[in-house]
């Protein structure tokens, strides 16, 4: 696997410019059905050529503040004037799927899907295939003929969350009893989260209570925490494995209302995330460097706009999704932050300033 470092300076600027940009124009993030189209200046020959983002949800905070404008960035730098269509499916799988229908009336030659539901989006999938638009899955493996797949090492991510929940539960951790938290049975990142952390977990703790999520919804998050509060009593709950942030506050809420202070981890580097790690009721998360996944993305999709296959150099990895086909793949590392690095990390990045999160580097 290749390991990517952080975004270079002018990434950094790039990134903080998007976020600005992106906060002032998402008024409307929440619907369900949401599609816009931006192509720059028409001019030159690729202003015949369409490509499609379809991104999943507006709930995790990172699809609409930093995927969608990086994307549309990275595209434009690649191919000026190339008309760009975005959707946002508001965590509706059958919405993402006319939204498919819709790209492929409108013309688009790829799609950068992040999928819904990886199984119910085949048939999507396998039409776009069939009108010979090439699909690059985007931080979700789709099942059906993907032509290539952008994400980061998810098994990696699981690994690093369940290690670092075990260093905070310290040596007595084989006598602790955790809850694990995990994501959306629809979304295979979920499930390889949920692997890599067992198998760090499994044996050097005792697992309390499991949950699988529907739809990341930190509302739900917040019942399953309640009921295992409720089930094993608040002394005996001694750490929380949470998948993502957005879960994470719903648990932090009713980890407080049950006057419980324990570990707990996270995934996305959310600022309310980091935030909570500061005042000590989140322990860590896990930060993707949104740009290089953008920006390994739009390669790929520049290349079949192109007509061209793209290579190894830029496909170096395979996975294997749920329907059997084996994809050309680029998988990036993940990152642990916690308060020891966050100056490091995410503020050198530019993905939040240190005064939003609270500290001063």
């Amino acid at each position: 696997m290749q390991h990517l470092r952080p975004a270079r300076t002018a990434g950094i600027v790039l990134a903080a410019a998007l976020l600005a940009a992106a906060a002032a124009g998402c008024g409307s993030a929440g619907s369900s059905n949401k599609s816009s189209s931006s192509g720059g200046t028409a001019t030159g020959s690729n202003s015949s050529v369409r490509i499609g983002i379809l991104l999943p949800e507006s709930k995790t905070t990172r699809y609409e503040a930093f995927d969608k404008p990086l994307l549309e960035a990275e595209l434009q730098a690649r191919m000026p004037g190339v008309q760009v269509d975005y959707y946002n499916a508001g965590q509706d799988a059958t919405v993402q799927q006319t939204q498919v229908d819709t790209a492929l009336t409108k013309g688009d030659k790829v799609l950068i899907l992040d999928a819904v539901d990886s199984k119910s989006i085949q048939a999507s999938v396998q039409k776009a295939h069939d009108a010979g638009v090439k699909v690059v899955a985007y931080d979700r493996l789709a099942q059906g003929p993907v032509d290539a797949y952008v994400s980061f090492d998810n098994v990696k991510v699981g690994e690093l969350q369940g290690t670092a929940l075990l260093a905070a539960l310290g040596s007595n951790a084989a006598t602790q009893q955790i809850v694990m938290i995990n994501g959306s049975p629809t979304d295979p990142n979920a499930a390889q989260f949920k692997q890599g952390a067992h198998s760090v977990l499994n044996g050097k703790v005792k697992i309390g209570k499991e949950y699988d999520t529907p739809n990341w919804d930190p509302n739900t998050a917040n019942q399953e925490m309640a009921g295992a509060i409720t089930a094993l009593g608040a002394p005996n709950i001694h750490g929380v494995y949470s998948a993502n942030d957005g879960m994470a506050a719903g648990i932090a809420t009713a980890l407080s209302a049950a006057n419980l202070h324990v570990p707990l981890t996270g995934q996305d580097a959310q600022l309310d995330a980091l935030q909570r790690i500061q005042a000590g009721t989140q322990t860590m998360t896990i930060y993707k460097p949104y740009k290089p996944e953008a920006t390994a993305a739009a390669d790929v999709a520049v290349e079949f706009a192109q007509g061209r296959t793209p290579g190894n150099d830029l496909l170096p990895d395979k996975q294997t999704s749920g329907s059997g086909n084996v994809v050309p793949s680029k998988l990036i590392t993940p990152i642990v932050v916690d308060k020891t690095n966050m100056c490091t990390t995410v503020v050198k990045d530019g993905l939040y300033t240190a005064a939003q999160i609270g500290i001063t580097c």
